[in-house]
């Protein structure tokens, strides 16, 4: 188990390294110029030029990711371009709010697409398995944007039952929990479809195994023969689709960030994509990378956890 986590740790640090160097190309090979845009449109040429050469944007381009590199090595993700704040100090300050964000929606997704799965693997074929199945269907196919959009509208402005969003308080108090419901429906929803419908499938895979039958010829009851032998056991293909999920939640709170302005790490790479601000994106695309594959890692380990006969030794 050791090794497996060191070997993993390893490729896990070259993955980063790889994303790092496509992100750093991708940001200088991209139209825009941080410093036209720092100096505005009154900045003459040698202006432009000053802020360049102080920003260090007028040395090759390898010089520039190597002097990166070092940097991050040492523990230093650079100073954002539009704002001269550190970016580690940035990213330390708007990360909890994105990880409350995606918590939540992966409790939601969990919840939702779990029970609905069983439900309808329970009865295939029926009433509730159809409502399942279109559940499931619509949920993938609705934009996070429109969703969210809609909920505002019915729930904020026409019902006035919740706010519209920020996440500016505790999640424990009661305010801070009426903020973070709208948000987490919006971005679990498409999440809690894909967990429906990979449960329902393994649930049904797993009722035709011997051990199953075995069970309920001993006589055991149906609750214990469904929440202990049948999910336990089809829990590995839904276990890997909420870890890679979770990582797409990650990702995914950009778009609902910005429809609840909430101040996370979506809307804060969207500022820095905006602005051509380099290290800004940089070390937010790093963060949400470097969690997805953590992620990863954790899903493999519970697998060993969820299913004894799995060994990594």
């Amino acid at each position: 188990m050791v090794q497996f986590i060191i070997r993993r740790f390893a490729q896990m640090i070259l993955l980063l390294i790889g994303i790092s160097f496509i992100v750093f190309m991708s940001m200088h090979l991209a139209p825009g110029d941080p410093a036209t845009i720092i100096g505005g449109p009154t900045a003459t040429k040698s202006d432009i030029e000053a802020i360049r050469a102080d920003l260090g944007l007028n040395k090759p381009v390898l010089v520039q990711y190597i002097d990166y590199m070092n940097g991050l090595i040492h523990g230093d993700l650079g100073y954002s371009y539009r704002t001269g704040q550190s970016v580690t100090e940035a990213i330390t300050t708007r990360f909890p709010i994105t990880i409350k964000l995606a918590v939540a929606s992966m409790i939601v997704a969990i919840v939702i697409g779990i029970t609905a799965g069983i439900i309808s693997a329970r009865k295939p074929n029926s009433m509730l398995d159809f409502a399942s199945t279109t559940f499931s269907l619509v949920g993938v196919s609705i934009p996070n944007f429109w969703l969210g959009t809609m909920l505002i509208l019915l729930f904020s402005v026409n019902l006035q039952w919740l706010p519209i969003g920020g996440l500016n308080s505790p999640f424990y108090t009661t305010e801070g929990f009426k903020e973070l419901i709208l948000p987490a429906i919006t971005l679990g929803t498409s999440t809690a479809a894909i967990i429906a419908r990979m449960t329902r499938s393994s649930m049904l895979e797993v009722a035709q195994a011997d051990y199953i039958r075995t069970a309920r010829a001993k006589g055991v009851k149906q609750r214990k023969v469904v929440w202990v032998h049948s999910l336990r056991n089809a829990l590995i293909p839904v276990l890997t689709v909420a870890g890679i999920n979770f990582g797409g939640l990650l990702g995914g709170t950009i778009i609902t960030e910005q429809v609840f302005a909430i101040n996370g790490i979506g809307r804060l790479m969207i500022e820095g994509i905006a602005s051509r601000d380099f290290p800004m994106v940089q070390g937010t695309v790093l963060l949400v990378a470097g969690i997805f594959v953590f992620i990863n890692l954790i899903v493999d380990l519970l697998y060993a956890a969820v299913d004894p006969r799995i060994s990594y030794d």
